[in-house]
């Protein structure tokens, strides 16, 4: 085994190792979000098993219970750490490359419409707390925007003349740009945002800014839906009005094709999942409606 491993494992070493390739991570211009997960999940692990060997350890930790989803994290930035680990001449083997991920049913949550137009209705339009969830709500409802994405647009993202938002390529999670059409209601809440701004904001501020005129982080955004959330009896996420956005585009006969483009996705993997959440609903509908089952419930009852 190399001195290279053996440092790695003696307590602390690890973190030189970690910031370096975080480091490199942002010169690839990664999400901020995916180098806050990078850096929790490797420094969990390194947290709980300081000592012994390493590849026990990473065994260890990955047979802790959890869900599906939270083990195919931890294996996927883990074993992209160790990788890198292996190209700057570390360690000789990556300890995970025969694991695979766990196969982890997606969590698509569907929203009872009734819910939705309570929860758009709930935000105090009177004052700019008020005005600015009620705008980040329908613009998530209009376009499917990550939450991450919407909170770090500027001004300058929205062009009132054409009735759309463009989500740059730097604040992209998939790092491509994209142009994101939005409705009247939209715009005309957008426009009344703009308008009440402190004068003395810059442009520079976040288009959906927090009180101060700081960038409003995602986890503030979830506090706030939490709080409408306690009125309505229903917790709703953030992400979870993505998924709402999603399932309607199909159910209105929204092309597959267009929704990749439009929730940035990049490929047909994710998208796919919201298409065959649909056709559970077609399967459904088509049970309930189809005129053999009836037509067979009819025999059934005559013959009682």
């Amino acid at each position: 085994m190399s001195r290279k491993l053996n440092q790695i494992r003696m307590n602390l070493d690890w973190n030189d190792l970690m910031e370096s390739f975080l480091c490199e991570k942002a010169a690839q211009q990664r999400s901020d979000r995916t180098l806050k997960d990078y850096r929790f999940h490797i420094k969990q692990f390194f947290n709980r098993y300081p000592n012994g060997d390493l590849k026990e350890n990473l065994y260890s930790y990955l047979a802790e219970e959890c869900a599906s989803a939270t083990y195919n994290l931890r294996l996927v930035y883990l074993k992209a750490f160790f990788k890198w680990c292996i190209a700057e001449g570390w360690i000789d083997t990556n300890p995970l490359s025969n694991i695979s991920q766990k196969r982890a049913e997606p969590r698509i949550v569907d929203i009872d419409l009734r819910d939705l137009k309570q929860l758009v209705e709930l935000p105090d339009i009177t004052t700019y707390t008020g005005l600015r969830d009620k705008a980040m709500i329908c613009l998530t409802l209009d376009t499917g925007i990550r939450p991450s994405e919407m909170c770090k647009l500027s001004i300058d993202d929205y062009y009132v003349k054409f009735h759309q938002i463009i989500v740059r390529a730097e604040i992209a999670k998939t790092r491509m740009q994209r142009t994101l059409p939005i409705g009247p209601a939209t715009c005309n809440l957008i426009n009344r945002i703009i308008m009440i701004r402190p004068k003395d904001w810059t442009k520079s501020s976040p288009l959906f800014a927090s009180c101060d005129g700081s960038m409003m982080h995602t986890n503030a955004w979830g506090d706030r839906l939490q709080y409408y959330s306690k009125f309505l009896d229903v917790k709703i996420c953030p992400y979870d009005l993505r998924h709402v956005f999603a399932l309607e585009f199909l159910r209105n006969g929204g092309n597959a094709l267009f929704l990749q483009r439009i929730l940035g996705h990049t490929d047909l993997t994710m998208t796919k999942r919201y298409v065959a959440a649909t056709n559970d609903d077609l399967k459904s509908a088509l049970q309930s409606a189809s005129p053999l089952n009836n037509l067979v419930k009819k025999t059934r009852l005559r013959n009682i």
